[in-house]
């Protein structure tokens, strides 16, 4: 199959995200959005470039985690499934497509200060222009760039002299009110200008043609973002300082009645004519974007097969780009300027809220492939702020873009069930997350697992079908593959050892593609067999590649009916109230032992530290303590923390028991019973003086502690050893 060409550099990069916004935005937008605010239309741009920061953030990320074209779609389809991919594929095509149809809209205005051209004639000039877009969209999008560095240079370089020459001119009565329309009309035209913003993420859509995209991309979505805010901010203010606003509110070429203020006629025609290569710019940029998202829904098998083709020569997807503009001459015809605004931002609010979402969800639910090399600050806060921003954004556009979306999902999920019903593929959220309402008040049917182990075990390698006592996964986030399999041979010594080492890969990816083991997987078997010569372990090691790792283990624990399923663990089960991580799920989910260990590089156990709340299980938490005692040859203490309420008749009767349970073990052990108000403190300081901390749980944890969080965690994170946590079903 063929592939997109990577020939765009960061400078073509940051010229095509730029040229994204540098367009109608300002160019255009300004005097519509002073209707609604007054002079404090320049605010407003400020407050759009905050709320669409969370979103350049975190589509850098999520770029950089999958540079392939497509962009959002992409992001939102790995995330959410098929479903919602087709429906976000629909409206980020309709938001570029429409803001680029407002910018040829928009042309026509600087275009007949040039050349007489009646006001009938317009959308007529503007279809010329079309044409042009697609010629030069197909003949390459590597001629595509160097158009846009010319383009990105003259544009701000006229606004940059607006602003300097401008500035000193700035009437202060003209800046007053401030607020005509108050706070309400300064939201709804944060929400009106915030289209102007949209080509800062549009490069994601390209990132299969971006050189080093790891670098090029976040970094040219930042820079650009700050460098158009700036230019929007500054000018916006020039123009309320300049033209009363009366005036500005009905002008549609707000540039060119500002540059002709400032130096005249001869200015603002130079200005004129950059405003009409500017937008067609503008246009051309948003082409070339939008017309990837039907391209890579072809390639996901969402929509009709031919829109996947690529030029033979020039390696464009040439029906797509085709199909992109026949939409957008439709829509110059049909709809006004305001409108196709609206549309345009509504439309973008929503697939930058998903955005934001897809960031959580695949932190949060741990899916191995998902490993970004650049990773958005102030995780979740910032994500959390763009979520909230944009709801209320879209609350503020009224409801003719609310109805337009309600529809564009209802045509995305029609296309999905006609054409794209037979995908395979599901979403990250679906493997792993879940609500805790789910947890809690849903009890999944046991008998309803095992037979979907049985069936789903089909396709694992029959290799792996052993009576092993033990089971490993090995999933790549192990400190040491020897250490974890080690603790797994001292928790059931009699019985052998399965290793699996599972690799992640998205649904899209072929697993054909991974014959052979990587060198990774290969050291790891190498360093596996001679642990098992050197200690005399009955060591089985295997590899499988899947595209659900949660599942892979579930089914490898029940298709070996093994008695214990042993993981490396980060410290934490619990990711979050709304998703569940693949340990929190696996712990709902396997009929087996579950033991998790956190890896904190001690070598060699000689002390080990148990803390259990009295409970029906402690023998069997004990007798797990003993054979991990017995296989390093390690001393045994058990630990019980009680406030300082609690009373001495009490703490004798614990005493008493305790030893009972302790008189029975076969390695050197002792008790400690410590009161304490911050049982926390305490495991962190006792923690010092041992190798090992067992922690032993509960076969389910309360509602309390699932949307709360869970001691066992903080303790874990607390902790100065290596951590041993059980979960006993069996």
């Amino acid at each position: 199959m063929k592939k997109l060409e990577r020939s765009l550099s960061l400078p073509y990069v940051i010229a095509i995200s730029i040229g994204g916004m540098l367009g109608s935005g300002i160019f255009v937008l300004p005097g519509f959005a002073a209707s609604l605010t007054g002079s404090s239309v320049w605010l407003a741009y400020l407050i759009a470039a905050l709320c669409i920061l969370p979103a350049a953030l975190s589509k850098s990320e999520l770029a950089t985690a999958m540079p392939a074209s497509g962009g959002t779609y992409v992001y939102i389809e790995r995330a959410f499934g098929p479903l919602f991919g087709t429906i976000s594929g629909l409206g980020l095509w309709l938001s570029l497509l429409l803001k680029s149809s407002f910018a040829l809209i928009g042309l026509g205005a600087y275009l007949a200060v040039l050349i007489n051209i009646d006001d009938g004639l317009t959308k007529l000039v503007a279809l010329g222009f079309l044409c042009f877009i697609l010629f030069i969209n197909i003949f390459g999008i590597k001629k595509v760039g160097k158009v846009q560095i010319v383009v990105v240079s003259l544009s701000l370089a006229c606004l940059v002299s607006v602003f300097l020459f401008g500035f000193p001119l700035v009437k202060p009565e003209f800046l007053s009110p401030f607020l005509s329309n108050g706070n309400k009309g300064l939201v709804s035209t944060v929400a009106f200008v915030y289209i102007s913003y949209a080509g800062v993420t549009k490069v994601a859509a390209i990132a299969g043609e971006i050189k080093n995209p790891d670098r090029n991309l976040p970094l040219a979505m930042i820079l650009s973002l700050i460098t158009i805010a700036c230019v929007y901010v500054f000018i916006a203010f020039v123009l309320v300082g300049n033209i009363p606003i009366e005036d500005l509110a009905t002008d549609i070429r707000p540039i060119y009645t500002i540059s002709n203020i400032i130096g005249g006629k001869y200015f603002g025609y130079a200005a004129a004519a950059i405003g009409v290569i500017t937008l067609m710019s503008m246009a051309n940029s948003g082409v070339l974007a939008s017309s990837r998202f039907p391209f890579a829904m072809a390639r996901d098998r969402l929509l009709p097969p031919f829109l996947e083709k690529l030029h033979s020569k020039y390696l464009t997807p040439v029906a797509s780009i085709i199909m992109t503009c026949l939409a957008m001459a439709l829509v110059i015809v049909f709809l006004d300027v305001v409108k196709i605004a609206k549309l345009a931002s509504a439309f973008k609010v929503m697939m930058f809220i998903s955005v934001n979402f897809c960031v959580i969800i695949l932190r949060e639910t741990s899916a191995q492939w998902y490993n970004p090399s650049y990773k958005s600050p102030l995780y979740p806060f910032l994500q959390l702020f763009g979520i909230f921003s944009g709801f209320v954004l879209l609350v503020f556009l009224g409801w003719m873009p609310f109805i337009a979306i309600l529809a564009i999902s209802a045509i995305g999920s029609f296309i999905y069930f006609t054409i794209g019903k037979d995908a395979t593929r599901t979403g990250v959220l679906r493997n792993y997350g879940h609500r805790p309402a789910l947890f809690l008040f849903y009890k999944k049917n046991r008998k309803l697992l095992k037979k979907e182990g049985k069936t789903l075990s089909k396709n694992l390698d029959g290799k792996l079908a052993s009576k092993a006592g033990v089971v490993v996964p090995l999933l790549g986030n192990e400190n040491s593959a020897e250490m974890l399999t080690e603790i797994a041979s001292a928790i059931n010594p009699r019985d052998s050892v399965q290793v699996v080492n599972i690799t992640e890969v998205p649904n899209q990816t072929f697993l054909d593609a991974f014959k052979q083991d990587t060198p990774k997987v290969v050291s790891i078997a190498r360093r596996l067999k001679k642990l098992s010569l050197s200690q005399g372990l009955n060591i089985d090691f295997e590899s499988v590649v899947t595209h659900e790792v949660s599942n892979t283990v579930a089914q490898l624990s029940g298709q070996i009916s093994c008695d214990w399923l042993v993981m490396g663990w980060s410290g934490k089960a619990h990711s979050g109230l709304l998703i569940r991580n693949p340990i929190g799920w696996l712990l709902t989910h396997v009929d087996s032992n579950f033991a998790l260990f956190k890896d904190n590089g001690i070598k060699n156990i000689g002390k080990v530290l148990i803390a259990l709340r009295p409970g029906r299980k402690d023998k069997n938490f004990l007798a797990v303590a003993e054979r991990v005692c017995f296989f390093y040859g390690a001393s045994l203490t058990l630990l019980h923390i009680v406030t300082p309420s609690f009373t001495e008749n009490a703490a004798k009767k614990m005493e008493t028991k305790s030893a009972q349970l302790l008189s029975g073990l076969n390695v050197p052990n002792d008790l400690k019973i410590v009161k304490s108000e911050d049982p926390l403190g305490s495991i962190s300081v006792l923690s010092s003086d041992y190798d090992l901390l067992i922690l032993g749980a509960p076969e389910k944890d309360s509602w309390i502690s699932v949307l709360l969080g869970i001691g066992r965690d903080k303790f874990t994170e607390s902790s100065a050893c290596s951590v041993l946590r059980l979960t006993m079903k069996n």
